[in-house]
């Protein structure tokens, strides 16, 4: 039965809160694609007016996610938005989705997100990841000459350096001893950011369990492993003071329109920019008559269907029925929705069509 718009079950860092008949909390992923004929500043300004239409109809966050060298995604920079992000909402949960650690320095990373949570306290994310969110070329490019020989491969020892500039506590006689992220818990007591691993592989899902902290997988781009790699985070998960039980979020990419017509033509601009970018030809988001005219090859289309077979997208009804039925299949315990397409116009219409469908608060709400 669909609530009156109160929280059931309390939220805290981690654990979101169930609004109206959604079988699980809802939050949004924000890729800020740019479609053609549009701008990054035209696509940051949706973001704003997503995030303030996902806090006021009870999404529980609004994560970006770190893209380099992608003319068609405007998230190179994920601090820099979400302090923007802070500055024109109250409520809702922000983060990265992630930041991808072995492009940066932890200390620089602990900086910047101790500088967001002393922004909006108490309402930070940092989720971490260890791709780089780019090509090869790129990543060169973007760590510099004395870094390269820093991948995913350790990972693990760039995530323990991470936690103990973010928590202040390197031992005595540790290099580090005397370095501190400010702003910090060296300036006072201080909460900070939880942290949240990213995958759509194995590794991550592992190393979630075994560090005791919530796994976030990327099902949009990833569902043949979906379902494996929570199984694995699930097994591997041993009890922390960060979580007592398994928490694991998956990305969806979902997208509802007034036609499944129309539905169809957004998701269907995201999957030829999906095939642009891993032919090696990024661009920006196409228009849905250029998708609609694009004559597609017997591969390409095979590529096509493939990834639209992942999608939920239709009218709102669909939607949520393709919803519900993904929480049954996976045991989710959150759905982050990512709504691609060429219309920024679509995507924040989207995210209300899907809070209407399960009767979330302040139906028929737009942006403040």
């Amino acid at each position: 039965m669909a609530d009156t718009g109160d929280a059931v079950g309390a939220a805290d860092a981690i654990h979101g809160s169930v609004h109206g008949s959604a079988p699980v909390p809802l939050s949004v992923l924000d890729l800020v694609t740019v479609g053609a004929g549009s701008t990054a500043h035209a696509s940051l300004r949706t973001s704003v007016d997503i995030a303030r239409l996902a806090e006021a109809r009870g999404f529980h966050r609004h994560w970006v996610a770190e893209h380099h060298s992608m003319p068609g995604v405007a998230s190179s920079s994920p601090a820099v938005i979400l302090a923007h992000l802070a500055a024109h909402t109250s409520r809702i949960r922000l983060g990265s989705g992630g930041v991808m650690l072995p492009n940066h320095a932890p200390l620089a990373i602990a900086e910047q997100f101790g500088t967001l949570e002393a922004l909006a306290p108490g309402r930070i994310d940092l989720g971490l990841g260890r791709a780089p969110g780019t090509d090869g070329r790129t990543a060169t490019a973007l760590r510099g000459g004395g870094r390269l020989d820093e991948g995913a491969e350790d990972f693990p020892r760039q995530l323990a350096e991470l936690t103990r500039f973010l928590d202040d506590d390197f031992p005595d006689g540790h290099p580090y001893a005397r370095v501190h992220a400010v702003p910090g818990p060296v300036q006072g007591p201080t909460a900070r950011p939880p942290l949240w691993l990213l995958g759509s592989s194995g590794f991550s899902a592992a190393l979630a369990g075994q560090l005791g902290l919530p796994f976030a997988y990327a099902h949009h781009f990833s569902a043949a492993g979906t379902i494996p790699a929570l199984d694995l985070y699930r097994q591997s998960f041993r009890p922390s003071a960060v979580l007592a039980e398994p928490y694991a979020l998956i990305g969806v990419s979902a997208l509802a329109a007034d036609t499944e017509e129309a539905a169809r033509a957004q998701v269907l601009t995201g999957a030829l920019s999906m095939l642009r970018l891993r032919s090696g030809r990024p661009g920006l988001v196409p228009t849905p008559e250029e998708a609609a005219a694009y004559d597609f090859g017997p591969l390409e289309r095979e590529f096509v269907d493939s990834w639209l077979a992942n999608v939920v997208y239709g009218t709102p009804d669909v939607v949520r029925e393709g919803l519900d039925a993904l929480v049954k299949r996976t045991g989710a315990d959150e759905l982050m929705l990512t709504a691609t397409g060429h219309s920024g116009a679509a995507r924040l219409r989207s995210y209300g069509l899907v809070a209407d469908a399960y009767g979330m608060p302040g139906e028929g709400a737009g942006p403040a």
